[in-house]
């Protein structure tokens, strides 16, 4: 008798867990709790429940149409025909469930049609949840039967209801029976579409059970099957002669036959027994030929049953009763994936290669070497999308320096934007020459995503960046990386690789599998996605602005945000005792850690900012120590950044942040100064722009094109996540103070810490009406970042205005005298 179950349903998960009677959930924070024998009835549990039950009257119906279509359906084909529903229909359904019967039978699947309500009951009996019902199981069942009767009952039964029965109104195995047998007669003959049919019959019924495999078996060896069967004294009196060669050795003729005999299944389970020594120490003799040779009078042999032994039952984990794993992405169960018809089809993929094209630039290439007199003595070329990799090999003698030093002789001669030289190309003695093409292809985004190697990832956050040379689609896993560094000149391809990058997450990743933090100087980039804001997106709670972040002191209380999320991860995964991210949600669904302790899904959170240099320009290190914090300890806990920046220079991408940035992304810039500051090593300086790029996340970086996703294909993505089912907003990061609040700006509990030179040099900036960093270092003799420290405390008392780039700061008071009133009440000396 099985125990009676209590369902515990939870508030905020939207996960259902089914406990033993009196025992505590693992889970998510409690509901209401159930008396025994009472089912919690949620919304959507209704909406299943009403669901079912129309479809268990939808089956009635059908079943009683059908039935009564046997015995009516010659009386109302008449009116069928007619195509009238005014008639006096005898059906039992009336003119709905005539109409409908003959749809089925006649129209579709004959007599197997009477599988469907079956099928029905079924699929109601599991929305209802009467019966545990495993729907796929006998939707493929229900099919193949449906299916294989139809074409057999027009096969087998057509000519006879033509001929013999009165239900001539009847197609036996229907249109759908009609035209399969029809077309397999005409194609492999009567005989081969009976043979078709009774091989399709076989093959469903092994896989139904095995005892259709030992049941062929015994009707191909029957004698043997017989034998088997036999009681064991006949067997012996029929094979004398068999047992005497056995026993005596004298004969070892194989009397098999041709074939070797398999054991059936009876045969695989005999067991022989060795017999104890009798007490004179000689072996009792095994047999009954055997035992006629010792002497002893015959006796009928004892047959063996096997008892199967009761398997214990597996205990519940940790004596709770069993539940289900949580999933977090049936919060929003209804939600779909973006659609590939979203995106743009190019047809660049399909155009062939210019041979004459490719030829020429080879003659040119060994042209340009002989002159210099550098012999190679093979040359072969890889076609990009925008680039060739002609891969030569020298004579012997010929030094890779003297190739090296020939690039621009190399691009003079093929009029080419410009050339790049591997010398040697990492793993292979061949020295590689990048030439751009004449005709460059688009590499969609949907070929990428499109692409086997995409769609079958077992990345964590996968992202589809576009091809290499070699027509590969390029793909790496940014929780691995597990940052981001973009850079490029304007107009080279920086914000589209950006959106790429997003595109592929959105199609990969679940809502409650990540989130965003989108940072946009420019305020015109990102502002796309602003309608996945409820799906995807993430900010500061309590905050009414637009989750796309643009104002500067918003950025920095965002990254103070995420450094305290961090820290509060970092915290549970200590409580869980787990060591990152992914340890610690497989423990939260398995239902090992309890909600009621704090513990909760964990999203990862992907913080996108563009116009690196513009954000430092402004803020300074008020932006850049938390990025960097945040990249140094954020990744075990599933934050991940992507920055970038159209201005490379050393004073933009500092040291800390290349330190934590170890994969890089570089498209086209303007000097070869810029490119050692992204990649360590010249290269980006030769790209070609429109997509070109260099991928970095190890010792050599690798060429690829980038994959062009245009706006109008983001805004349909983004319109197709908008329409379904949401959360009720944004992913909620941690309230954090900013200094200067709680008591206005310039609060006193900040007295100590104010530099003794800021009265000072609050009067000189009044005095002079100029707020310059600069000016005050040359005035008091100190340094550049105390000075810098001195002008913020000026702006957090509102002496100055907020940093507006190279130009100097507004100064807010007029005279000395509403200055001094002002350090009065703050007591400022």
């Amino acid at each position: 008798m099985s125990k009676k179950k209590t369902a515990i349903e939870t508030t905020k998960l939207g996960n259902k867990i089914k406990t033993g009677k009196g025992k505590k959930p693992v889970g998510k924070a409690e509901g209401n709790v159930m008396d025994a024998g009472e089912e919690p009835v949620g919304r959507k549990e209704t909406f299943r429940f009403f669901f079912g039950l129309l479809l268990l009257v939808l089956a009635l119906f059908t079943l009683l149409s059908f039935t009564s279509y046997l015995f009516t359906g010659a009386d109302d084909q008449c009116l069928i025909e007619e195509g009238t529903m005014e008639g006096e229909y005898t059906n039992y359904a009336g003119a709905v469930g005539a109409y409908w019967a003959n749809f089925w039978i006649n129209h579709c699947f004959g007599f197997s049609a009477f599988i469907i309500p079956v099928f029905l009951i079924a699929a109601a009996m599991k929305l209802m949840r009467a019966y545990k019902v495993r729907l796929w199981k006998w939707f493929l069942h229900c099919t193949v039967l449906v299916i294989w009767i139809s074409v057999t009952a027009s096969f087998c039964l057509q000519e006879l209801f033509e001929n013999l029965t009165g239900w001539n109104f009847i197609n036996p195995g229907g249109n759908h029976g009609m035209f399969i047998c029809h077309w397999l007669n005409q194609r492999i003959g009567v005989i081969g579409t009976f043979m078709t049919l009774l091989l399709v019959a076989i093959a469903y019924l092994a896989y139904v059970s095995n005892e259709t495999i030992q049941w062929i078996r015994r009707l191909l060896n029957p004698v043997d099957y017989i034998k088997s069967k036999m009681p064991a004294k006949e067997k012996t009196e029929d094979m004398p002669e068999t047992a005497e060669a056995q026993d005596t050795g004298t004969d070892d003729t194989d009397n098999t036959g041709p074939f070797e005999e398999e054991p059936t299944e009876e045969q695989a389970q005999t067991i022989e027994l060795e017999v104890n020594p009798s007490p004179d120490g000689q072996e009792k003799p095994k047999g009954h030929a055997a035992a006629r040779r010792a002497g002893d009078p015959e006796r009928p042999e004892l047959e063996l049953d096997i008892v199967e032994t009761k398997k214990e039952e597996v205990a519940d984990k940790d004596g709770k009763g069993a539940v289900e794993p949580y999933d977090p992405k049936l919060d929003l169960e209804n939600y779909h994936y973006p659609t590939l018809d979203l995106l743009d089809k190019r047809t660049d993929d399909a155009m062939p290669i210019d041979m004459t094209e490719q030829n020429q630039k080879k003659d040119r290439i060994i042209e340009v070497l002989r002159n210099f007199g550098v012999e190679i003595v093979s040359i072969t070329a890889t076609v990009g999308p925008t680039v060739t990799l002609y891969e030569i090999t020298q004579a012997q003698g010929v030094r890779i320096s003297r190739i090296r030093n020939l690039e621009d002789d190399i691009a003079q001669s093929l009029s080419a934007k410009g050339i790049r030289i591997i010398a040697p190309i990492p793993g292979k003695g061949t020295i590689g020459i990048e030439v751009p093409n004449d005709k460059p292809r688009i590499v969609s985004m949907e070929s990428i995503l499109n692409s086997r190697k995409f769609r079958e990832t077992s990345y964590e956050l996968p992202i589809a960046l576009g091809k290499t040379i070699t027509n590969e689609v390029f793909m790496v896993d940014l929780a691995k990386m597990p940052h981001l560094l973009v850079a490029g000149a304007t107009g080279q391809g920086k914000s589209v690789g950006l959106n790429a990058i997003i595109t592929s997450l959105l199609y990969k990743k679940h809502p409650a599998e990540l989130k965003f933090v989108m940072v946009d100087p420019k305020k015109v980039e990102f502002s796309i996605y602003s309608p996945i804001e409820n799906h995807f997106l993430a900010k500061i709670a309590d905050e009414d602005d637009e989750p796309i972040i643009t104002d500067v002191q918003k950025v920095v209380a965002t990254l103070k945000s995420l450094c305290a999320e961090m820290d509060t991860r970092y915290d549970l995964l200590k409580k869980a005792r787990v060591r990152n991210i992914k340890e610690y949600n497989a423990k939260f669904k398995n239902r090992q850690l309890n909600p009621e302790n704090g513990h909760r899904f964990m999203p990862y959170i992907v913080v996108v900012i563009d116009e690196f240099g513009d954000l430092i320009m402004t803020a300074g290190k008020e932006v850049e120590l938390p990025i960097a914090r945040i990249a140094q300890l954020a990744r075990a806990v599933g934050i991940h950044m992507i920055i970038a920046t159209q201005r490379p220079t050393t004073n933009i991408i500092t040291g800390t942040i290349k330190a934590n940035f170890p994969a890089r992304m570089a498209f086209k810039v303007s000097s070869m100064i810029d490119s050692r500051t992204i990649l360590d090593q010249p290269g980006a300086n030769r790209l070609i722009g429109r997509g070109d790029m260099l991928f970095l996340s190890g010792s050599e970086p690798v060429r690829v094109q980038c994959a062009f996703v245009d706006t109008p294909e983001v805004e349909r993505i983004t319109n197709y996540i908008a329409q379904q089912q949401s959360y009720l907003g944004p992913f909620e990061l941690p309230k954090v103070e900013m200094e200067g609040e709680g008591g206005g700006i310039g609060d006193t509990a900040d007295i100590g810490s104010w530099d003794p030179l800021l009265h000072q040099a609050a009067q000189l900036v009044v005095a002079t009406q100029q707020g310059s960093t600069s000016m005050i270092q040359r005035k008091f003799a100190i340094g550049y970042n105390r000075a810098g420290r001195i002008m913020d405390q000026l702006e957090k008392i509102g002496v100055v205005g907020a940093a507006q780039g190279s130009k100097p700061r507004e100064v807010l008071y007029a005279d000395e005298s509403s200055l001094q009133m002002r350090f009065d009440q703050m007591g400022i000396k």
